[in-house]
């Protein structure tokens, strides 16, 4: 790990190598570009008041927004000189005495000091479906074992439009929601709270360049169009989305609330830890052929936490796993000309991995609350009760290199 003149604690998940990107609520200030070293925020609106990013061109406006897109819409080249300049003034040695003495007054502040805010305008969202093993394991509970995935499944990366409006950032609580359940002994539905509340383990990637309606992003170019991701928790009611999502799919069990971390790292800070992802096998067709390390190796766990009782880890998994990768989906969402736009998210679908232990659901976890998970007071789960807060993290490791995304937290409050 490389050393700053900044304290560093060990696997701290804001090392030098990373430098992600949120939005801070500064005090006196407002919401302001922010970065992350250790348990230190940097206000990069001030670091660019104070002159350091004149070489890259003087751009303050973009530092002092209430979201990040206008800073990405400048476009990797400055994203990157930005990151590089951080680097650089940060790194051990790599400020003056009088230099620290003037940042550490004027543009740093302890973390755990400024609230962190929806880094993002989110226009549009897709979810994908693209976990082989939670898609095979979602078949075999609701469908037929032997013919576990849909005909379509390993030709193209399915996915539907989600609800921009209720993603929310880390911290927040969501209410339980309510809709229509259909009890397995009665021929008509029910109204009332979901009883089968679930979070879903996924990464998010966002949009760093628009395009036009018409224009198709190919898959060697899809990286390009992708700025950074970040933790995302697609909160789920699966009673009601089993009597909704015939035949158009998930609505009102979906719509109510997903939770994203508030630091974006960048696909620059990951390249480090690029694999290959799984066989593909039919081939796929060509406007989805890639090659080369196309998955990213990023170690994720979930954790519950019961009302004044210690949290406890209920899942580990890994976005390695991935049947599809962020190129293809973003390939295959765009291929009939569907226009993308800056802060547009994309989300992976739950993350599941080979093992009981690494499923990325609740459903999966207790196959469908058969298997309840006992938490440390002795209560069981089988979905998520109110009053739980989940816990989402995530980082990559690599010998003596570490970049990790923070946390996504949402506690769950009763129906109102």
């Amino acid at each position: 790990m490389i050393k700053s003149w900044i304290e560093i604690k060990e696997n701290s998940d804001f090392s030098m190598e990373n430098i992600p990107f949120g939005i801070g609520n500064i005090p006196g200030s407002g919401p302001k570009v922010c970065t992350r070293i250790g348990d230190t925020l940097i206000d990069i609106s001030m670091l660019s008041k104070l002159g350091y990013f004149d070489q890259l061109g003087r751009d303050e406006d973009v530092f002092d927004k209430e979201v990040l897109n206008p800073f990405i819409a400048k476009g990797k080249s400055f994203t990157c000189g930005v990151r590089t300049i951080i680097f650089e003034c940060f790194i051990h040695g790599g400020a003056s005495e009088n230099e620290s003495s003037l940042l550490n007054e004027r543009a740093l502040y302890p973390a755990d000091s400024i609230e962190m805010l929806m880094p993002l305008d989110v226009g549009d969202y897709t979810d994908f479906y693209s976990s082989r093993e939670h898609a095979t394991n979602v078949g075999v509970m609701f469908r037929d074992p032997e013919n576990a995935l849909l005909p379509n499944w390993l030709h193209l990366p399915v996915g539907y439009h989600g609800r921009a409006s209720s993603i929310i950032v880390s911290g927040a609580s969501i209410h339980r929601p309510k809709g229509q359940i259909k009890p397995a002994d009665s021929p008509l539905p029910v109204f009332g709270p979901t009883r089968q509340l679930d979070f879903e383990l996924e990464l998010a990637f966002v949009v760093g360049k628009n395009t036009s309606l018409g224009q198709s992003v190919p898959v060697a170019e899809a990286e390009s169009y992708i700025f950074g991701l970040l933790l995302f928790n697609d909160l789920s009611a699966r009673d009601i989305q089993a009597w909704e999502y015939v035949p158009l799919g998930p609505f009102l069990s979906k719509n109510f609330g997903s939770v994203v971390s508030p630091w974006v790292v960048t696909m620059d800070a990951l390249k480090p830890f690029r694999v290959p992802g799984p066989m593909q096998e039919p081939e796929v067709l060509p406007y989805l052929r890639t090659e080369g390390d196309n998955n990213i190796d990023i170690n994720l766990e979930v954790s519950i936490q019961a009302a004044d009782q210690p949290e406890f880890t209920v899942c580990k998994s890994n976005f390695r796993y991935m049947y599809w990768s962020m190129s293809q989906q973003l390939a295959h969402h765009t291929v009939n000309g569907c226009n993308i736009r800056i802060g547009d998210l994309y989300a992976s679908g739950t993350i599941s991995g080979p093992e009981e232990g690494s499923f990325g659901s609740m459903l999966e976890l207790t196959w469908r609350g058969t298997r309840p998970i006992i938490l440390p007071d002795g209560s069981e789960r089988k979905f998520i009760d109110d009053g739980d807060t989940i816990i989402i993290r995530g980082h990559c490791h690599k010998e003596n290199l570490r970049v990790g995304f923070g946390e996504a937290v949402v506690t769950i409050l009763p129906s109102n």
